[in-house]
């Protein structure tokens, strides 16, 4: 049997730590750092952990800051699968009214993406082609103009172009400008539905636990307009097996939408598409920054 110290033991030790909080002169890093002290001595003392399982997380800390790189965040994965992200999102972006819900920015999101004209095709792989339009608009239906608008997304491989030295340059990833009448348009094809990175400390994680990697089909959005509060959102393809049960617990129903089959020869010609392609008609509401 592990013996376990007793409550009167084991509060001055936690007490003695967070007297030496007292000099702190930043009023919010003293109130996260006493909460943090306070929930990691209550963990400790609810799970009794031993001095071996406490080594072992400490390697498997040391393992995910040694896996992170320029291209890739493994602490934001491990943030994302634990739900942590989407808690913070949660407490931050509270979603009001009809404007967009946000989702996550996710861990492959890299500067630097190219400036791209309305209608411009990011695709420079093969897949389903697609065009993704709409407009933004405010919480009162008025256009939104001259607003950045970043997208990406994965290749059909399941993988972003950072991720893969296969891919060509900036592909599948692209920056718009919303029109005089907030609208914009982007070609590029259809997501398809890929698997974390398993061969990391997270990916371990996940596997221990009994849990899959899957995220759905989903495209990136990250927008943001002088004003108003900047929107990192996500489209998530409606019938994807993992729609439900994402790995990081990203997609929202109000974020799910169709690839609706357009055979209209007309818009394939007017857009430079075959035909048949998949259209996807998504208006996003922006919030106003509040003072």
């Amino acid at each position: 049997m592990r013996s376990m110290m007793n409550d009167e033991t084991i509060h001055p030790l936690t007490q003695n730590v967070l007297k030496t909080f007292a000099g702190c002169t930043d009023p919010r890093l003293k109130q996260i750092m006493t909460a943090l002290v306070e929930h990691l001595h209550a963990f400790a003392r609810e799970v009794e952990l031993t001095g071996d399982e406490w080594r072992r997380g400490i390697e498997f800390l040391t393992a995910t800051g040694n896996k992170c790189s320029g291209i890739r965040q493994e602490f934001i994965l491990l943030s994302d699968t634990l739900g942590l992200s989407i808690m913070v999102d949660a407490i931050n972006h509270g979603h009001e009214g009809d404007t967009t819900e946000s989702s996550l920015l996710g861990p492959f999101y890299r500067e630097g993406a190219r400036n791209e004209a309305f209608g411009a095709n990011i695709a420079r792989t093969e897949g389903e082609p697609a065009l993704i339009h709409g407009r933004l608009v405010d919480e009162r239906g008025a256009p939104v103009a001259g607003a950045l608008i970043e997208v990406w997304e994965t290749a059909n491989n399941g993988m972003y172009e950072g991720q893969d030295p296969d891919q060509p340059e900036s592909n599948l990833r692209g920056k718009f400008r919303s029109g005089p009448n907030g609208e914009y348009a982007f070609r590029t094809i259809k997501p398809t539905s890929y698997p974390i990175p398993t061969d990391g400390p997270v990916g371990k994680m996940l596997m221990a636990t009994g849990r899959h990697p899957m995220r759905p089909a989903h495209v990136h959005f990250l927008i943001e307009a002088p004003g108003y509060e900047t929107l990192t959102t996500a489209l998530y393809s409606a019938g994807d097996p993992y729609v439900e049960s994402d790995a990081v617990f990203g997609a929202k129903p109000s974020l799910v939408i169709d690839y609706v089959p357009n055979d209209n020869a007309a818009a394939a010609k007017e857009w430079d598409l075959p035909s048949p392609f998949f259209e996807v008609q998504r208006d996003f509401v922006l919030s106003e920054r509040r003072v």
